[in-house]
């Protein structure tokens, strides 16, 4: 009697204790009923993958520098701006004009031509030329310089040329920060630069394409897109502007894995992206032994206009800000291997995959092998002391 009870109590806390087995997290019936709570309050919003839940999420629109920018600046509208330099070249017609040399006995000694020297653009936007007074070349093209200078030499000069050329340019010039090699302001061509122009010029990105994010700021507006895109979409190497700010971000996409998969931790990914069918194969699968296939999760915070668009219609949801969404996939089905293949793993997603039931019965009967087998041991040798 005595070896029985010695049994029975430390049988009767492990049973009473079943609730502290060791788990790797919430079994997917635990997970279920903590997404209907019997309070009105939302702890999360559980929704199932399917063909409504990738279509919202199809319809969500990713950055991009076409949407946000439009193609920008086209060929020929270079133009000067306050601080460039300016170098004008005027010639004459003939001899005995305002920019010719003197003459000597009737013969001419000299050129017919002068250099005004470099000047910078002040911040009235204008220059000054001999004869012609202020000009103002802010927001002009040479072309137009030009024919503003000789048009204020008519009537002075003898057949008045001029051609005007920018020898530093300030305005029409783009800032480069971040991971290139040297950044810096970098003057534009009057041809136009590219995004990848200027990021060439400025020596190329030092962190890997895969992880290589580009910011451009235009009118305190700021978007950003993988460098991946700008090489596979040119539509999205657009033109740059003056005063434009490209900055190349060093971002490395991840997720973390854990639960009943084949390696918990931290998953690297590239910046255009991965599926939920990638996502669960870099995690090393479902280990055949633990995992519930029925019991895969993808967890992620979205915004409340989007989870009220896949929540249950009696849930109450946030007008604005973020939502806790669990997104739940059954791999027992053979169209989930579709519908995951079509799921857009985002940044600092988190996957898990949630134990079988049956592992805790497991547990259980290798607890109570545990604390039972001393017991039983003593008692055989009791009984063969006796």
């Amino acid at each position: 009697m005595f070896w029985r009870l010695c049994l029975l109590f430390p049988l009767a806390g492990v049973i009473a204790g079943c609730e502290a087995l060791p788990a790797a997290g919430p079994l997917r019936s635990e997970i279920t009923e903590q997404s209907q709570p019997a309070d009105a309050s939302v702890p999360f919003v559980l929704a199932d993958i399917n063909e409504h839940v990738l279509s919202v999420l199809a319809g969500r629109s990713e950055p991009t520098f076409g949407r946000s920018f439009g193609l920008g600046r086209q060929v020929g509208d270079y133009t000067i701006g306050v601080g460039d330099g300016i170098v004008v070249t005027l010639w004459e017609a003939g001899s005995g004009g305002l920019f010719s040399a003197p003459m000597l006995n009737g013969v001419s000694t000299g050129s017919r031509s002068t250099v005004v020297p470099e000047q910078q653009v002040g911040r009235d936007g204008s220059i000054t030329i001999p004869y012609a007074g202020r000009i103002q070349v802010r927001g002009k093209t040479t072309a137009q310089v030009e024919k503003t200078i000789v048009a204020g030499l008519e009537g002075k000069a003898i057949q008045p040329q001029a051609l005007v050329s920018v020898s530093r340019s300030v305005s029409n010039a783009a800032t480069v920060l971040g991971e290139v090699t040297s950044g810096a302001r970098l003057p534009l061509s009057p041809r136009g630069d590219r995004v990848l122009d200027v990021i060439a010029t400025a020596g190329g990105v030092r962190s890997p394409v895969h992880e290589t994010f580009i910011s451009l700021t235009r009118n305190g507006k700021t978007t950003a897109v993988p460098m991946q895109a700008l090489l596979s979409r040119p539509e999205e190497n657009v033109y740059i502007r003056p005063d434009d700010t490209i900055t190349v971000i060093r971002r490395p996409q991840t997720f973390t894995a854990f639960g009943a998969t084949g390696q918990n931790s931290i998953v690297p990914f590239d910046a255009v992206g991965i599926t939920l069918e990638e996502a669960v194969a870099k995690a090393g699968g479902l280990r055949d032994e633990r995992a519930d296939p029925r019991g895969v999760y993808l967890l992620r915070f979205e915004d409340a206009s989007l989870a009220r668009a896949i929540a249950p219609p009696d849930v109450v949801l946030p007008p604005h800000g973020l939502v806790r969404v669990v997104y739940r996939l059954d791999m027992r089905q053979a169209s989930s291997i579709f519908l995951a293949r079509q799921f857009k793993i985002r940044d600092k997603d988190a996957l898990y995959v949630a134990n079988a039931a049956s592992m805790d019965v497991q547990k259980l009967l290798t607890l109570v092998n545990l604390v039972t087998s001393p017991v039983i041991q003593g008692a055989g040798v009791a009984n063969a002391l006796k």
